[in-house]
């Protein structure tokens, strides 16, 4: 049975990574994952799951770093899993804004419960219960397994790009994001463009979902810092 919520595990360590996945994916939880920290941080900008399962000793990019970039855009859970078993190490875990703080070596089962806690308290009475976003009385739909959108029951035709503007934003209602924060989460660290490439982005969505592009109901725009979604 699916419970519809989507874990990221960023760990290096093969073995340990198939375990907790094994494990994670027993209770019916969507995972991703990923060996490297360069890579782990973009997939949780192009996938928005809805946990984090980070190591800190990470090739490429390290656990602190991947932490300190989550937390400047989202308040996602976050369970650090290091071998660092000193006091000082998990303060600073925490002062990074992690929520949980696993040492190796750990019970698999153990983990599977904490993940269990924090889901239930970070989504309590708002968790993902379908794989389709629907606002205004299911007049704009967006189905994630899909990667469809429709109005009014007609399916709307976005670019990859457009898609992946609309769904951070459809995902996350009444949140700002800078166009910065949409274009690392959107396209990836890496990105070339420039930030004024999403104003064009959201120009071209308005005009393809809300009735008066001029007047948009559902992306809104934040004069001096961005937008957000109204729906």
């Amino acid at each position: 049975m699916k419970n519809k919520f989507k874990i990221l595990i960023i760990e290096d360590e093969e073995k340990i990574l198939n375990v907790i996945e094994a494990y994670l994916q027993k209770e019916g939880y969507d995972i991703l994952k990923s060996t490297e920290g360069i890579e782990g941080l973009d997939i949780f900008k192009r996938e928005s799951p809805h946990l984090v399962i980070l190591d800190l000793m990470l090739p490429g990019l390290s656990g602190e770093e991947i932490c300190k970039s989550i937390r400047s855009s989202s308040d996602i859970p976050i369970i650090m899993l290091t071998a660092k078993i000193t006091e000082a190490s998990k303060l600073e875990g925490f002062s990074l804004g992690a929520d949980d703080y696993v040492t190796k070596p750990f019970s698999p089962r153990e983990l599977v419960q904490r993940v269990r806690a924090i889901l239930r308290r970070s989504y309590r009475g708002k968790g993902p219960l379908s794989d389709i976003l629907s606002f205004s009385d299911n007049k704009l739909k967006i189905d994630i397994r899909k990667h469809e959108v429709s109005k009014d029951g007609k399916v709307v035709n976005l670019t990859p790009n457009e898609y992946k503007v609309l769904l951070i934003l459809a995902s996350n209602p009444g949140q700002i994001f800078s166009r910065e924060h949409l274009v690392e989460r959107a396209f990836g660290i890496d990105y070339d463009g420039f930030d004024r490439t999403v104003d064009t982005h959201i120009k071209n969505i308005r005009y393809k979902i809300e009735d008066n592009p001029k007047t948009p109901k559902y992306i809104l725009t934040i004069y001096g810092v961005g937008y957000k979604f109204g729906g």
